[in-house]
């Protein structure tokens, strides 16, 4: 089954007593820190209930008849199924939310960091707290309204065109424009150009160009022929979508017993390294708000077998600018990765609207 977000998703979970989710809750949380399956003696001590090993014992086997919990050997404890992650997730996770001053002291290690650096100095904020692989998606220039237009003569055939968003991000393009002698005009037209973009995004200022094009055809005003002629060209779709993904550090995921197999691992970093297969999984996620949390099967990607995402898209308005998060095993601590994933997507909300 397809969720409206375009990610796979699994039939509803089964209703849990007491017992059974706090036995489920005590399992994950034991999971994730020993990674290794859980045995009813160790949950006997994890428990904030006095609850027999026997009466464990058969709690555990009824939430692996449910699908929640798995053992991967006659003799081994349990390990959560996905199922039994997202049952968690969905409904027995108490995180605990940054305090006030937890905030601030994330945003303050933003410091004065230039827009262009904001989602790298993110990734390595997510990396290094979570010890996962932070990932995130700089503004696309589609989706962001713009400020301003320059226009800079480079030659007698060449015009350098810088567009700044209104978030600060500047993008550069040299087109086509032969000419000398003429920065005086191009500062006119730059003029002419900047009262059509400032406050649009893209796609809002093609058809102010496509219109106003059609109505040129019966008027003689070559400078605002010639804005209206460089503004197309500058805002052409092509050369215009700049870095799809920004990731960090890989050196502490691959510290996770789950990436010890090399074949896996070469997979994984195929699959995120390509950036594609993980950008189309993102831009499906992008309609959602809030913090969202998908599973390998739901990700419907073999690389991302056993994986999680936790993302959290950042920005104001109607259509959210990106898109931040982090890439671990499904061995995750939720408690701490959830918050910290919505409070940094808050932080830069807010430079971005500065």
């Amino acid at each position: 089954m397809i969720d409206e977000s375009g990610l796979e998703t699994r039939g509803r979970p089964p209703a849990l007593t007491s017992r059974q989710g706090t036995v489920l809750r005590a399992v994950v949380a034991a999971y994730v820190g020993e990674a290794s399956p859980i045995g009813s003696q160790t949950l006997a001590r994890a428990l904030p209930v006095h609850l027999s090993a026997a009466s464990i014992r058969n709690t555990m086997v009824e939430l692996t008849h449910l699908g929640l919990l798995d053992q991967p050997h006659t003799s081994a404890g349990r390990v959560p199924t996905e199922l039994g992650l997202r049952v968690f997730v969905d409904e027995l996770l108490a995180s605990v939310p940054f305090g006030p001053s937890d905030e601030r002291a994330l945003a303050g290690t933003f410091g004065d960091v230039d827009p262009d650096d904001l989602m790298r100095k993110a990734c390595e904020l997510l990396s290094s707290r979570t010890r996962q692989l932070g990932f995130a998606m700089p503004p696309r220039m589609e989706r962001e309204p713009l400020r301003h237009v320059s226009l800079v003569r480079l030659s007698t055939e060449q015009v350098l065109v810088v567009l700044v968003s209104q978030s600060g991000v500047a993008h550069q393009r040299v087109i086509e424009e032969p000419g000398g002698g003429d920065q005086s005009e191009l500062d006119r037209v730059a003029s002419e150009v900047n009262r059509r973009v400032a406050g649009r995004t893209l796609s809002d200022v093609r058809e102010v160009l496509a219109r106003e094009a059609k109505q040129l055809r019966t008027q003689a005003d070559r400078l605002r022929a010639r804005a209206i002629r460089l503004a197309a060209l500058a805002l052409e779709p092509a050369g215009l979508a700049g870095v799809d993904l920004v990731i960090g550090t890989w050196l502490a995921l691959l510290d996770q017993p789950e990436f010890k197999d090399p074949e896996r691992v070469r997979a994984l970093f195929e699959a995120i390294e390509t950036k594609e297969r993980l950008v189309t999984i993102l831009d499906k996620m992008l309609a959602a708000r809030g913090v969202q949390v998908a599973f390998g099967r739901e990700l419907a990607e073999p690389a991302f077998r056993n994986c999680a995402l936790v993302t959290a898209t950042y920005g104001e308005g109607e259509a959210p600018l990106g898109m931040l998060g982090v890439l671990g095993p499904s061995r995750m601590d939720f408690a701490r990765v959830i918050p910290l994933v919505g409070t940094l997507s808050r932080l830069v909300t807010r430079r971005f609207s500065a």
